[in-house]
């Protein structure tokens, strides 16, 4: 490996060095020629001398962009020399126009000196912008390897909080299941106690598919069944379904639509599942009675659903985790029924989100596009 750095090192060199050879080598002749045809010119001939005097610029410019400054000093040393000698007479004129010639060889070595000088500095920021590129490379990719690095500890942590939630959740009913069981087995219990306890055995039963139901259903969702839908009809489903399943004797359903909203294209079924759980929380969020009012208006890109309740508010502490699966404050729930909406408005490119919290009620907001996959 060494070896292989040291001639690539060498190449590196040498590479450069044989082609600033082969330019000082092109430029030396165009100069030569340039001084060969100075020095045929006859007397008469004095405005191509003028004109050949100038083309000495072009060698000596293109050596300082080619080789450096010293490649454009010793150019133009060479041209200040053809120069003098392609002029025989430059010193038998007077002493004014040998000034004027001397001064143009010095000119010659001014130019040559300034481009080679401005292309070094042209080269040093290059060589400083390649570096600050190779640098920003190098951290971007750095960058990637800890994004993903994050991301799989992310996935693991979020894999254990739900084997955690997952345990957490089984082993109360569980534990119930065992309990009434080993009561059942005692020959000294009754017809009555039997039953009972057989009850509690199916109770149970039953609290353990509906979890590991939401549990399957918030792991490996099902995609959207997309189709139009009207809002107010999805709004009147979920009324009937909350009326028939929770105690609404206290409570009153209100529905607002404001006029003229276009057809959704969602998955009504999901829709309604989705909303269903929030009535429901805000339901069970106001155990004295109230108003749960839905609400349905337009936004920018689409349409915003609003469910207000008149409950005490979520506390700020856990306002933050309402989302996460197995997150409950309540003693029989699963804390996977706002994990499971969240996700579905998700896959219906939407956003669920607390638009109001406070000890007068809480406002929780689904916002979709009209068309499935629109921002």
């Amino acid at each position: 490996m060494p070896h292989t750095l040291k001639g690539d090192a060498q190449r590196d060199v040498l590479v450069p060095l044989t082609r600033h050879r082969m330019w000082a080598g092109w430029l030396a002749a165009i100069v030569l020629i340039l001084g060969a045809l100075q020095y045929l010119a006859v007397p008469s001939q004095m405005h191509w001398i003028y004109v050949i005097q100038r083309l000495y610029y072009i060698p000596t410019v293109l050596a300082g962009l080619i080789m450096s400054w010293r490649g454009g000093l010793g150019i133009a040393l060479l041209a200040g020399v053809v120069f003098a000698i392609g002029t025989p007479s430059i010193w038998t004129v007077s002493r004014v126009d040998v000034l004027d010639q001397i001064l143009e060889i010095c000119m010659f070595c001014l130019v040559g000196v300034l481009s080679g000088v401005l292309t070094d500095r042209h080269r040093k920021q290059e060589a400083i912008l390649q570096r600050t590129s190779d640098q920003l490379r190098q951290a971007h990719r750095e960058l990637e390897e800890n994004f993903e690095r994050m991301k799989r500890a992310e996935r693991i942590y979020a894999l254990a909080q739900l084997s955690a939630g997952l345990a957490h959740e089984i082993r109360t009913p569980l534990a119930s299941l065992e309990g009434a069981a080993a009561l059942v087995q005692r020959e000294t219990q009754s017809t009555e106690q039997r039953r009972e306890f057989l009850a509690i055995i199916q109770k149970e039963s039953q609290r353990l598919n509906r979890l590991l139901s939401s549990f399957l259903e918030f792991a490996k969702p099902r995609q959207p069944d997309l189709k139009m839908a009207k809002i107010g009809e999805v709004l009147d489903s979920v009324i009937v379904l909350v009326r028939n399943a929770c105690d609404t004797g206290r409570l009153e359903l209100r529905r607002h639509i404001q006029p003229g909203l276009p057809m959704l294209e969602c998955d009504p079924e999901q829709l309604k599942q989705v909303l269903l759980n929030l009535v429901t929380n805000a339901c069970q969020a106001m155990p004295q009675g109230g108003i749960v009012l839905l609400e349905a208006g337009p936004n920018e890109t689409g349409i915003n659903i609003d469910v207000h309740d008149q409950g005490g508010g979520i506390d700020q502490e856990n306002l933050e985790r309402i989302f996460d699966p197995f997150f409950t404050t309540k003693e029989s729930g699963t804390g996977l029924g706002l994990s499971v909406a969240h996700q579905i408005v998700s896959q219906h490119a939407g956003t669920l989100t607390i638009v109001r919290n406070s000890p007068q009620g809480v406002t929780v907001r689904v916002s979709l596009p009209l068309r499935h996959g629109q921002t």
